[in-house]
């Protein structure tokens, strides 16, 4: 009588733990490898110094990522950002290549970048009209051709107190659901 009671518990215990593994796994499921999901809160898939990288058809090489206090002109005239009191402006150059598969509408392209800190905190890019380089990938004074490459500047109005801790460029793609930091 003990004997199939002991049998009877354990056999219980049994299922119960196999119950809760089995409702753990398909809660948890969802959340482990959702790669739409993991895209959405910021996942950094690689990092890489200064590149090459292609992302979405599009070859990325960070040449440079310095900070200034005032843009000019190529006449040497101020450029105005509207940037905040207590703001400097970075600027990332970058070589950009269109690769097979991209479409070239016009002669360019999408080719945006985020500037990213080691805190989490990323910053879109700004335009700067008259700044001596391209500030976007599709302007008509300085068309792209495929499998040539081109310069961009992308100018960045980030908080003085954030340079100490900026980490690179961050460039992404959703349809690959793939995100690259390229450091300095």
């Amino acid at each position: 009588m003990i004997a199939s009671r002991a049998v009877r518990l354990t056999m219980q215990v049994a299922l119960l733990l196999a119950l809760l593994a089995g409702s753990a796994f398909v809660l948890l499921r969802p959340y482990l490898n959702d790669d739409e999901r993991l895209f959405d809160e910021g996942r950094i898939d690689t990092v890489l110094k200064q590149g090459p990288v292609t992302v979405g058809h599009v070859e990325y090489k960070l040449d440079s990522l310095k900070v200034y206090s005032k843009l000019a002109d190529k006449d040497g005239e101020e450029i105005s950002v509207g940037a905040p009191a207590g703001s400097v402006y970075i600027v990332a150059l970058l070589t950009v290549t269109p690769r097979e598969g991209l479409y070239l509408k016009d002669k360019g392209f999408r080719c945006d970048v985020a500037l990213r800190d080691d805190r989490g905190n990323s910053w879109s890019e700004q335009q700067a009209y008259g700044f001596p380089y391209p500030t976007y990938c599709s302007d008509n004074d300085h068309p792209f051709t495929m499998d040539k490459p081109g310069q961009v500047a992308q100018i960045f109005t980030v908080p003085a107190s954030a340079v100490p801790h900026l980490t690179g460029v961050v460039v992404d793609d959703l349809g690959e659901r793939r995100r690259v930091l390229i450091t300095p």
